[in-house]
């Protein structure tokens, strides 16, 4: 609850008995029991006072006040008056008009609105007995506006609502249509109360009591989405100042709001009856011999409690009703929408905070720093958020973890589509959760973080889309930050994949060579590095030679794979400087390397078949020499036939 009205006592201890009152700009007018017609002038002066004076009176205006209605455009009173219809001239109190046929009223009920060019129009319904007689003002005088209604009974209350008239007798309520089609509705029963109850709201809806109970209908007679209100006694007078329904109860004003259904505030009175309004944040009530007036709170003082209270959605409404201009009125609501994210996370509805902070545009890294250890201590330390941060306990934190994933994944499919100035590295303004926190500006930082933080996600919750991450070609995960995170999980297969989309084939060679004699390692071996090689191509040749000469030698079989495999980037390589470093190095592998050229890959190069020819008879001749003289004679012998035969 939070206050929305301050009372202030503007007539006290009247020695005459209210039995109505109307209101205007700052006049009021108070009919009593005696059949006194009172005016007051009421000033309002610093803070929640007012200066009240009376300014007319007229001690036999009529034997029977019963209702009074100001007409300020039109500066006419109309009232019931004896049970007559009568209209006064709203400055001199002087008799304009009363309405013969209107003998014996018993009820009325006035219709002012404005039309688009301007021009008021005044339509008025009134009850004689079992009938209703139908009204509009022109010339300074009413006239019928269409035949009578017969209703069932004697009305109790009425109210209008665009071309429809909600009637209530003693047991039921009943709408009709004034628009032409006059047709009759019956709603619903009017329960135990002594006295209907049905006043207008807005955008064409009624607010009808039925006990303790106030139902919302449009003019057709169908229940809205909003409900009910119910008090916690039965009202015996409301009024509608958006966004809040002030209902009259035997021993206070209770305030409250149909959207979201919220008990604001209950303001004790003594003994209250009747309530009017003079139009926006102009509302009276009365006893019998006092008149309050409820003074509005301002709405900056209202918002500012309703956000304390985390009572958001009124909050936004109040600010729709500020007269601040648009943009302003956005960047509130925003703000507040913020907040409202931020409190379904501390109420552990993670999906739903991130749905909303999504839609909002909030910093993503707003949103990550919402964990505790997921965001660097550089960005973290600059973050302010409304209260401290919840601490969650294992099972909510793998809640919390996923809905975060869901919420990065969009951002970054949103990030990474979104065409943004490379050079400038610019990026579309987000919001923060509190407001004048700093946010990040540059997309490439951004989607840094994003992709981390996405990385520190996985490993929590979803270990095997870690490597996919990284292998994204536009993975922006932060080296050094990813490296350490993947070496104290010990994620080092992982940690190759990271080091080779990042170009750091150094470090993934190394980190494969030392991991290759570990008999625990998941890189243990060396086919990580035969086939991490292989995909190096030629621009980083050097890098092979320098890291395949343990294979070559440990596995020579394997090894020569890395220059032979059936892949682009391997048959790719530059084959003369491949050969000169098999020749300087790994001689012995020069010849399966060319044959593989020659033969397989079909490569025609002269100096190739040269070389292998060469080669050939090289180790022709040192087998030659290290054979016994005899077996020398007969593989010369041999070895002619081969050679004519090649």
């Amino acid at each position: 609850m939070h206050d929305a009205f301050e009372p202030a006592a503007i007539v006290t201890k009247l020695p005459l008995q209210i039995e109505c009152m109307s209101a205007w700009e700052d006049h009021l007018i108070v009919g009593t029991k005696q059949g006194h017609l009172l005016e007051y002038s009421v000033k309002k002066m610093q803070g929640y006072k007012f200066d009240t004076s009376l300014v007319r009176s007229t001690k036999n205006f009529a034997k029977r006040i019963q209702q009074l209605h100001v007409i300020a455009p039109f500066k006419i009173i109309v009232g019931l008056l004896d049970n007559n219809v009568c209209v006064h001239d709203l400055s001199t109190f002087q008799l304009m008009t009363t309405i013969a046929k209107a003998k014996g009223a018993t009820l009325l009920s006035c219709d002012f609105k404005r039309s688009e060019t301007g021009e008021g129009n005044l339509r008025m319904c009134v009850a004689v007995k079992k009938k209703l007689q139908l009204y509009f003002w022109q010339d300074r005088t009413f006239h019928e506006l269409q035949g009578d209604f017969s209703v069932p009974d004697i009305p109790k209350t009425m109210a209008w609502c665009n071309n429809a008239i909600c009637v209530g007798f003693k047991r039921d309520y009943y709408l009709i249509r004034v628009d032409g089609r006059g047709s009759i509705k019956e709603l619903f029963p009017t329960g135990k109360q002594l006295e209907p109850l049905a006043v207008p709201l807005s955008d064409g809806k009624l607010a009808v009591g039925q006990d303790d109970m106030t139902v919302v209908v449009n003019e057709e007679g169908i229940f809205t989405a909003q409900g009910s209100l119910n008090w916690t006694d039965i009202p015996l007078d409301m009024n509608y100042q958006p966004p809040y329904v002030i209902g009259v109860l035997p021993r206070y004003v209770e305030i409250r709001t149909i959207d979201p259904r919220l008990l604001v505030q209950s303001i004790e009175l003594q003994r209250p009856r009747i309530i009017t309004s003079g139009g926006p944040n102009i509302v009276y009530v009365a006893s019998n011999h006092f008149v309050w007036r409820l003074a509005p709170i301002s709405v900056p003082t209202q918002i500012q409690q309703l956000l304390q209270d985390k009572q958001f959605d009124l909050a936004q409404l109040l600010v729709r009703m500020k007269g601040d201009g648009e943009n302003e009125k956005r960047q509130q609501i925003h703000h507040i929408q913020n907040l409202y994210a931020f409190n379904l996370f501390c109420q552990k509805q993670f999906d739903e905070s991130m749905q909303v902070f999504a839609m909002l545009g909030t910093d993503p890294t707003h949103v990550i720093g919402l964990f505790a250890d997921l965001l660097p201590f550089e960005y973290k330390k600059q973050i302010q958020y409304p209260s401290p941060l919840p601490v969650l306990a294992a099972p909510e934190l793998e809640t919390a973890n996923l809905a975060l994933i869901d919420y990065l994944t969009q951002k970054r499919n949103h990030l990474v589509k979104k065409p943004y100035d490379s050079e400038n590295d610019s990026l579309c303004t987000t919001t923060p959760i509190m407001e004048g926190t700093p946010t990040i500006k540059s997309a490439s930082k951004l989607l840094q973080i994003i992709d981390t933080t996405l990385l520190k996600c996985y490993l929590r919750s979803n270990s095997p889309l870690v490597a996919p991450l990284l292998r994204l070609e536009n993975n922006h995960c932060h080296v050094e930050e990813s490296e350490l995170i993947l070496k104290k999980l010990l994620k080092l297969s992982e940690l190759i994949i990271l080091y080779e989309k990042k170009g750091l084939h150094e470090k993934a060679l190394q980190l494969l060579l030392e991991q290759s004699m570990k008999a625990n390692s998941p890189l243990k071996g060396h086919e990580g590095t035969v086939q991490y090689l292989q995909r190096l191509g030629s621009e980083n040749l050097q890098l092979t030679f320098e890291y395949c000469g343990w294979v070559l030698r440990d596995y020579p079989e394997d090894g020569l794979k890395i220059f032979t495999e059936d892949l682009t980037e391997v048959e790719s390589l530059p084959r003369n400087l491949v050969l000169a470093y098999l020749l300087d190095n790994f001689k012995d592998l020069a010849i399966p390397y060319l044959e593989h050229i020659i033969l397989t890959w079909e490569d025609q190069t002269p100096d190739f078949h040269n070389c292998l020819i060469k080669l050939y008879c090289e180790k022709v001749q040192s087998l030659m020499q290290s054979l016994p003289k005899g077996t020398l004679d007969m593989s010369v012998s041999c070895l002619k036939e081969w050679w004519l035969h090649f």
